[in-house]
């Protein structure tokens, strides 16, 4: 179970003193935080580096905290990571996975015009950087085919934004799939299109499908890179749980880059923080069936960690599905449900192979 910690403007990059600390913000990337690592953290840590500082914090070991904290590293800063968990039992390790730098990253209106261009330099540097990890052992980083699957030849359309609907800006939680931001298209000349598959080569059985070669983090292999790469260049990690903001005064060091995730809405009382619940069950890995499916409103992703399923719309919700509920227990039976769909769907595929 992961709590996506989803900001109608976007994630929170901006700079505030508290307990005479300069606090870096680097919070609130919805369900685009793996994406977005390496970019977010290149904009924080160059605001961070323009006060001279050698010796910084980074508050938090989640994919944000650690990717913060080795960009300061690259740039000649000594850095301390204070956190309450470690890599492998934060909130980021709950996630899917896989490159979706867009996932309920922000809503077009309250994000305003000025966040595109700086959702896409992120975009772009996060792209980059992952890129040098392809190849490597234990493959942290890698490309699998991604099949979208669809039991009509139409596939469904985004209703547009109905004026006469509740919204954000009259209840305070996005109302309506059309309220969400969608910036890809910005990126579409560096990453792989979905791409339409011929029904009579579909081995799916269903009536249309597309694919995409997805880049995927198996957390297993990535989070032990990442760790080993921060201690090599002399990391610190200290064991520390705050409390208040008033709590940033107990740190030694005089900037800090704060990346708590989803924690800020209660430690900082932060209500601009919304929770997105993701469900996901894990199988155990099978290393020769290597791709993901989309199909029903389930998501399935075969990782060198294991078989993720998700159920990611099974009610048909689309993007508002799950905002604002922050049940963080595990529900077994929507997993079995999402696996129903890929054994049902596996089922059917035998029967049109025989």
């Amino acid at each position: 179970m992961c709590l996506r910690p989803f900001r109608a403007a976007g994630p929170r990059l901006d700079v505030e003193k508290i307990a005479d600390r300069a606090i870096f913000h680097n919070y609130g990337h919805g369900g685009s935080g793996w994406s977005l690592s390496w970019g977010s953290a290149n904009l924080v840590v160059s605001k961070a580096a323009t006060l001279g500082e050698r010796r910084i914090a980074v508050l938090g070991c989640g994919i944000i905290g650690l990717t913060s904290a080795l960009t300061a590293q690259r740039t000649g800063m000594d850095v301390t990571i204070y956190t309450k968990d470690l890599l492998p039992h934060t909130r980021s390790v709950r996630a899917n996975g896989s490159w979706t730098p867009d996932s309920r990253i922000a809503l077009t209106q309250q994000a305003g015009p000025a966040f595109a261009p700086l959702w896409e330099q992120m975009a772009r540097y996060s792209w980059a950087t992952y890129r040098t990890y392809l190849g490597l052992p234990a493959n942290p980083i890698e490309f699998i085919d991604e099949y979208w699957l669809y039991d009509t030849a139409h596939r469904p359309e985004e209703t547009p934004l109905d004026p006469f609907k509740p919204t954000f800006a009259t209840t305070g939680r996005p109302q309506q799939n059309a309220e969400f931001a969608h910036y890809e298209e910005r990126i579409a000349d560096i990453t792989p299109h979905l791409q339409n598959i011929p029904s009579s080569q579909c081995p799916f059985g269903v009536t249309s499908a597309r694919v995409v070669p997805r880049m995927i983090y198996n957390f297993g292999a990535f989070g032990q890179l990442l760790l080993s790469e921060f201690f090599q260049a002399g990391g610190r990690i200290v064991m520390k749980e705050l409390h208040t903001p008033s709590d940033f005064g107990s740190i030694p060091e005089k900037v800090i880059i704060n990346c708590p995730g989803y924690a800020a809405r209660d430690w900082m009382k932060d209500d601009t923080l919304i929770p997105v619940r993701g469900q996901t069950a894990w199988l155990p890995p099978d290393m020769s069936h290597r791709y993901g499916l989309y199909y029903r409103g389930a998501s399935m992703l075969s990782k060198s960690d294991g078989i993720m399923i998700q159920a990611v719309n099974l009610e048909h919700q689309g993007e508002v599905g799950s905002v604002g509920n922050s049940f963080e227990h595990p529900d077994r039976a929507e997993s079995e449900r999402a696996i129903k769909v890929f054994a049902d769907l596996f089922t059917h595929s035998r029967k049109v192979e025989g």
